[in-house]
């Protein structure tokens, strides 16, 4: 961790207003992205990244020094989206299925050819809890059993939620390149 960081926290601690203005700014762009993830609307991302980022102002003496700063505070972020996404959204009205034929390492081919904005427009195309399994699985890499544990839902629900974003994820990639094949020039 720098220095400056160090100094930062210390400040938060102490609740100096330019420390917690300094540790916003620094983290902004990081974090308000992760709670936009998991939440489609763009003013109810804001709420729950202003939401968490006060739990963090105000919790930071429960950080302790292990392990990242950032990762501490992203867990905060995180955590407010799902129980965001909790209150307003019913989890467990899912279908379950077995394991198919999308093997993780050839899902997604031609990854890198995407932008960050096309790949929140994907995202934003998911259905709620496809989307939230999706990026638990995805980019925060939590485990099935996790998901279910933070979720309520059982393990299988999980994995068919992750199942059924790639295949939905497939779909609209096929649309959209369908889509530019065929557009007039």
């Amino acid at each position: 961790m720098s220095a400056l960081l160090e100094h930062i926290i210390q400040g938060c601690k102490k609740q100096e207003h330019d420390a917690q203005k300094q540790l916003y700014d620094m983290y902004k762009g990081k974090l308000f992205p992760v709670c936009l993830r998991y939440i489609k609307s763009e003013y109810d991302a804001e709420d729950v990244f202003i939401d968490a980022f006060y739990k963090i102002l105000t919790k930071i003496e429960m950080y302790k020094g292990d392990g990242s700063f950032e990762g501490w505070m992203r867990r905060i972020m995180v955590n407010e989206s799902l129980m965001f996404i909790r209150k307003r959204t019913n989890l467990h009205l899912t279908v379950e299925i077995p394991e198919t034929d999308i093997a993780d390492e050839d899902w997604l081919k031609d990854e890198d050819d995407w932008s960050y904005d096309d790949i929140m427009k994907i995202l934003n195309e998911l259905p709620e809890g496809y989307r939230t399994v999706f990026n638990l699985y995805v980019f925060e890499d939590y485990k099935h059993r996790e998901i279910a544990e933070m979720l309520g839902i059982s393990i299988n629900t999980s994995k068919s939620q992750l199942i059924l974003a790639k295949k939905r994820i497939l779909d609209i990639i096929k649309k959209k390149e369908n889509f530019s094949k065929h557009k007039p020039s």
